[in-house]
């Protein structure tokens, strides 16, 4: 399963498309799955994410929302994890327990900060940035912990995945992360969404470089694409999301379409969308798609392929 997803991501040539999945303040993810079954989704994509406490807001748990995603579909799934709620001991003994379940698709994250946390009081422990759990899911194939313990049964392989922004004022900024995480081993790297073409073409480029500064060879670059489809969530993502830039030419539209009435902006900012994400399959065929649970608006975007 994880292999072929893999063998997808390197290969430049085949489509590769994953869902991102948002687990919710709930004690049960199968509602998720029901939708996502329902709307027929898992056959569209490769592969899906589940999140990991996203703004720091308790959801259920990405790693078991991951296995359970996993026995519904037969479909791999990447599991995010965050250094902002664990120790190196916490994140090695959750990789042991995610292992043991076959979730092994890992997309490390630092994590957003905790003072902006809906739990009263709670604290980040960072005790690194996500290329430290690069550093130890790399020990941990190499059949050690990260302070070089053999493990007596060894862990089956795991692959790493890590993030990066979409944009940023000075470019060499993108390119010394995605040198970084290439380095300690992830074997693709998720940008925040893009919503322009050129942008997609900068971040390859750029990409290319950083490959080649670090001697990596099988790093691919995933584009994520946040589908669109009101003006207020243009404006929320340009204003308040670093690492993300909506061109003006998106928000001017959704303002005409918007004064127009609802309905007219969703068809105006469903149509941007939808031409992007075939513009972006055309230039570069592995993305990573968001939609914040709008799994309908997943399916519109999907339903051509």
């Amino acid at each position: 399963m994880f292999e072929t997803l893999i063998e997808k991501l390197h290969n430049p040539k085949t489509r590769y498309i994953t869902l991102e999945t948002t687990p919710r303040h709930d004690a049960d993810f199968t509602p998720v799955i029901d939708t996502l079954q329902k709307l027929g989704l898992h056959e569209k994509v490769d592969g899906f994410s589940t999140t990991d406490n996203p703004l720091a807001k308790l959801k259920f748990n990405a790693i078991v929302a991951a296995f359970l995603l996993q026995q519904r579909f037969n479909k791999p799934v990447l599991a995010t994890m965050s250094m902002r709620d664990r120790n190196k001991i916490a994140l090695q003994s959750d990789l042991l327990g995610a292992n043991g379940i076959d979730v092994r698709a890992i997309l490390a994250l630092t994590g957003d900060p905790a003072k902006i946390s809906d739990q009263p009081a709670a604290k980040g422990v960072f005790e690194g940035d996500s290329t430290m759990l690069l550093d130890i899911i790399k020990c941990f194939n190499a059949g050690i912990d990260y302070a070089g313990r053999e493990f007596g049964i060894k862990p089956k392989p795991i692959y790493p995945f890590a993030v990066s922004n979409a944009f940023a004022k000075n470019p060499k900024t993108l390119l010394k992360k995605f040198i970084k995480k290439l380095e300690h081993g992830a074997q693709g790297i998720i940008t925040q969404p893009v919503f322009g073409v050129e942008n997609a073409l900068e971040l390859l480029e750029l990409f290319e470089e950083a490959k080649t500064a670090s001697g990596t060879k099988e790093g691919t670059l995933i584009l994520g694409l946040f589908p669109v489809t009101r003006l207020r969530t243009a404006q929320f993502l340009s204003s308040h999301v670093p690492g993300i830039h909506v061109p003006k030419s998106w928000i001017d539209t959704l303002y005409e379409a918007h004064e127009k009435g609802e309905k007219e902006e969703e068809k105006r900012g469903l149509s941007m969308s939808t031409e992007l994400f075939e513009a972006i399959l055309e230039v570069h065929p592995k993305i990573h798609l968001m939609t914040a649970n709008r799994f309908t608006l997943a399916k519109k975007l999907l339903e051509n392929l």
